[in-house]
């Protein structure tokens, strides 16, 4: 436990770290937000100069960091200009559609490129390890939204067996009650089997395009852990030793290629958290992506300032995760 506090400790300069750069990154973007905002032809200069000093823009950039820096102190993201609500609403409001669409993404993902990446690494040079390497290589040089657009147009389109990509839900249909605010599973809860479904064939599209996105790493990592676990000495020994072959693959080489393994998982499921702000916009997915995506058009700091703090917060706790999975499969590897 201690060894996780201190872990939580250590991560607090990484967080103010990740403050001060999306704050000056946000201030070198090209355009000025209060002209942005004042984009009215009856404003005059005074206007818009007052619309600066509202926005706190007309401080230095010390000043302006060191107000931001204390409001975060105070639990405060700042209000989004655009849409007039606390920053801390609007992703707290958005944040459970991308993660369903997230992590029914990333189980898909590993459904398939674990299982690919062990059979291909039994198989090399067969069919499969053919296949294994295909599917790694069209999810990583095909871009996420090309997938999206292309399934859009095949599924959708062309064969007519794909909902209308837009959004979580038909618009006739009513949201379940909201417990965990994840659809599928309120419908579930509700025993709305009409409403699972709905959102269950919305979140197919999306989620297949993000999931050729993590099998790429995914199926490539396993192939090469199971590799290495396989030609090692200790599974040549259980194979002398006649155990069963199940065994042998299972309990002796799965078992230590998965040390490798669950750390290419969290930084997969991390990237794709931050890396679905394509995949929403191109299936007017209600998320956090598409949020920050539409903050960074219209020039609305806090709400990109939030995005990212949150998104590197995400990401130190997947990361922590990660590490107590490592220690407990290998206990040797213990938590630094």
């Amino acid at each position: 436990m201690s060894k996780v506090l201190w872990r939580l400790l250590g991560a607090i300069p990484t967080l103010f770290g990740v403050v001060l750069a999306t704050f000056l990154l946000t201030r070198v973007l090209p355009g000025d937000p209060a002209v942005f905002f004042a984009s009215n032809p009856s404003m005059t200069a005074a206007d818009i100069e007052q619309v600066r000093q509202s926005l706190g823009l007309d401080k230095s950039l010390p000043e302006q960091f060191l107000i931001y820096l204390g409001s975060l102190l105070h639990g405060d993201l700042g209000k989004s200009i655009s849409t007039g609500l606390p920053v801390s609403t609007e992703l707290m409001n958005r944040l459970p559609a991308s993660a369903e669409l997230t992590i029914f993404a990333f189980i898909l993902a590993i459904a398939v490129a674990i299982p690919l990446g062990v059979l291909a690494a039994l198989r090399p040079g067969s069919a499969i390890d053919h296949a294994c390497r295909l599917i790694a290589t069209l999810g990583v040089s095909m871009p996420t939204f090309v997938t999206g657009l292309l399934l859009i147009y095949l599924f959708y389109y062309l064969l007519g067996v794909a909902p209308e990509p837009i959004g979580r839900l038909d618009p006739f249909l009513v949201n379940p009650p909201a417990i965990t605010r994840l659809i599928t599973v309120d419908a579930l809860i509700a025993s709305d089997l009409e409403t699972f479904w709905a959102a269950l064939r919305q979140l197919v599209l999306p989620g297949v395009t993000m999931a050729l996105f993590a099998l790429a790493p995914l199926a490539r990592m396993t192939r090469a852990a199971m590799l290495g676990a396989l030609s090692s000495e200790f599974v040549r020994t259980a194979r002398a030793n006649g155990l069963r072959r199940r065994t042998v693959i299972f309990t002796y080489a799965f078992r230590n290629a998965m040390l490798p393994l669950v750390t290419t998982l969290a930084m997969t499921f991390s990237y794709m958290l931050g890396a679905n702000v394509l995949v929403e916009r191109v299936f007017a997915w209600p998320g956090i992506g598409a949020f920050a995506l539409d903050s960074l058009i219209s020039l609305d700091y806090a709400p990109l300032q939030g995005f990212m703090l949150l998104m590197a917060g995400i990401f130190l706790l997947v990361n922590l995760v990660a590490d107590l999975a490592i220690a407990a499969i290998d206990p040797r590897a213990g938590l630094k």
